[in-house]
């Protein structure tokens, strides 16, 4: 069956499985160090700590990442992510008195490269399947790609508690250390041996991208996931379990709930965006999602200050600015794949994933220090939504420079 599909697809199919068994294993480690380092006394800042390195490698990983997809092709980038997993996760079957908060940071400095390795190979892939001219295709399958990526990683959140609870610390990552490296090597068989390597082999100066369509987009990029996790990711699980009094179950259960319909999304933005019509987004659907968004902080700021339930305001102001969000993200992932060049693909979409996690890193640290600075509780909240609104608000006004074609970065530089 596998051997009657196109070549393309084949390789589409091997590259989504080696992304999606990447993506479980790696929101199921996400939630295992949470668990068990809770479990063992360590504070929550000290638990955030463990994943400093895994931020702050994602952006020096995208960025060199791309220079070597160009030079070593992206089959190679893939596989050394997958390689790098397991023995990210190879170095958690330690003794467990060696499982130090340094020995933790390393293991998730190596998660992290692996993951945008991953990552970037994975979506660079995407352009060269594609016919230049096919950009609803294109657009369905990148969505498709991501939207499952996110969805699965909400499921890999469960998969590690349930992992957790049924075998252990250890156990859990031994099972999934044999799981990733069954993949590994059948991706070292399966994947084209000359996929995503340029031409005309770039200088280590290439990897800042020489376009303006995607520098710009790049920008957005960076304020759009710095809004998100401003509030995400530390202020709102702190809130719901200190202030509002939900369990660490409720919290990562409704959270991980959360991210799969995220993703599931994401997967559906190209319904939503009017490609059953015949239109594929350009820049400005990506500058009228992006202002959509940026109301949406406000309104749950005025609903936590107007003193109306903040466990509805909140549930429900989630679950509004996930779906708003899932379709900004969709856009712009479709948005990069569209503008980068062909012949070297992985140094623009390596760049644009840097911005991304210079966002994620921006807002990680921001929601930590925010919350903190303003008092905690819901004015430490309120504190964050208000940046994360301002960060949109520089989200549309950047956006505002992008073209009002889908054209692709091919055509801009002929």
């Amino acid at each position: 069956m596998f051997s009657q599909l196109t070549p393309a697809i084949r390789q589409y199919l091997v590259v989504t499985g080696n992304y999606w068994t990447f993506t479980l294993t790696d929101g199921a480690l996400r939630m295992l160090v949470v668990l068990h380092f809770h479990g063992l006394g360590y504070a929550p800042l000290e638990i955030a700590l463990l994943f400093l390195f895994y931020e702050i490698f994602g952006v020096i990983t995208n960025l060199v990442g791309g220079w070597l997809g160009a030079h070593l092709g992206l089959n190679r980038t893939m596989n050394i992510g997958l390689g790098l997993q397991v023995v990210a996760l190879a170095m958690l079957l330690v003794p467990p008195v060696w499982l130090t908060v340094p020995w933790v940071m390393a293991a998730q400095a190596l998660s992290g490269i692996a993951k945008d390795l991953n990552k970037m190979s994975a979506k660079s892939t995407i352009k060269l399947l594609v016919p230049a001219d096919a950009q609803g295709t294109l657009y369905t399958w990148v969505a498709i790609l991501t939207g499952s990526k996110n969805a699965l990683k909400g499921v890999g959140f469960f998969l590690g508690g349930a992992l957790l609870m049924v075998l252990g610390f250890t156990g859990a990552v031994a099972a999934m250390t044999v799981v990733l490296a069954l993949v590994w090597l059948l991706s070292l068989v399966l994947l084209k041996q000359d996929l995503g390597k340029a031409k005309h082999k770039p200088k280590f100066r290439d990897i800042f991208s020489k376009s303006r369509a995607i520098n710009i987009l790049s920008a957005a990029r960076m304020f759009l996931f710095g809004a998100r996790d401003v509030w995400f990711v530390v202020a709102l699980p702190v809130f719901l379990s200190q202030t509002l009094g939900w369990s660490h179950g409720q919290t990562g259960g409704f959270l991980a709930l959360w991210v799969i319909g995220y993703g599931l999304v994401q997967a559906l933005a190209p319904r939503i965006t009017g490609k059953a019509a015949g239109r594929v987004p350009d820049g400005r659907a990506a500058t009228r999602w992006a202002a959509v968004l940026a109301v949406l902080p406000l309104l749950i700021v005025w609903g936590l200050a107007a003193g109306l339930d903040a466990a509805g305001v909140l549930i429900g102001g989630l679950l509004v600015f996930g779906a708003v969000f899932a379709i900004n993200s969709s856009l712009h992932s479709y948005l990069i794949v569209s503008y980068a060049g062909s012949d070297g693909v992985s140094l623009d979409v390596g760049f644009y994933y840097m911005a991304n996690a210079l966002g994620r890193l921006l807002g990680t640290l921001l929601s930590g220090w925010i919350f903190q600075l303003a008092g905690q509780g819901s004015s430490g909240l309120q504190a964050c939504l208000w940046i994360s609104a301002g960060m949109l608000i520089l989200t549309v006004l950047i956006s505002l420079g992008l073209p009002s074609t889908s054209a692709s970065h091919d055509k801009e530089a002929a």
